[in-house]
């Protein structure tokens, strides 16, 4: 298995496809309505849905995917800042550490099953410890919208196939290079 905690990172290609563009265009509508964190990623997650899935949304080279970790490839970061959309790219048995975010997410699987193990952060006098809250398969089609705190995680690609998500983040990530806020190296309990 391979892990990445800063996937490379590919810029936003200039002028994205039809499909795309509508897809950030409504993605645009929804975060300028200026709603609190939650909200916000509820609206996206509506809008996200039903794009999964679509074959004309990504280019062969957005779904490209690198042998040695996930890929994360930037279709579109917003001038002011205010959200990004991103495809992550899969080889089964590749993950991410498990980690939290820097700002609102919704998830979407656009191709292929990844699978998540969802954490609770559990203090203990001057340290802490992860227990393991939930294990989650999302097959093609799944949606999940989250906020800060609360939002530890770790997601891999446990089938026999290429998996390919879409991630929009209340923040640039062509500018930050990564979602990840904190990777957490704490004992974790089942």
């Amino acid at each position: 298995m391979t892990t990445s905690a800063a996937p490379g990172l590919l810029t936003p290609e200039a002028t994205p496809a039809p499909r795309l563009a509508r897809l950030i265009d409504a993605l645009r509508a929804d975060v300028s309505r200026g709603l609190a964190p939650e909200p916000t990623a509820r609206l996206v997650a509506r809008t996200l849905g039903p794009c999964l899935g679509d074959p004309g949304l990504l280019t062969p080279a957005q779904r490209r995917a690198d042998p040695a970790c996930y890929r994360q490839h930037v279709l579109h970061a917003e001038r002011d800042g205010s959200f990004s959309l991103v495809a992550l790219v899969w080889l089964p048995g590749q993950h991410t550490p498990v980690h939290d975010h820097v700002s609102w997410c919704v998830t979407g699987v656009h191709e292929g099953v990844e699978s998540e193990r969802r954490y609770r952060l559990v203090p203990e006098g001057r340290s802490a410890r992860l227990v393991a809250t939930e294990d989650v398969v999302n097959p093609q089609g799944t949606v999940a919208a989250f906020a800060p705190p609360g939002d530890i995680h770790l997601v891999r690609n446990d089938g026999p196939g290429l998996a390919v998500s879409l991630h929009v983040y209340g923040a640039d990530i062509s500018r930050l290079g990564s979602s990840i806020r904190r990777i957490y190296d704490l004992p974790a309990d089942r």
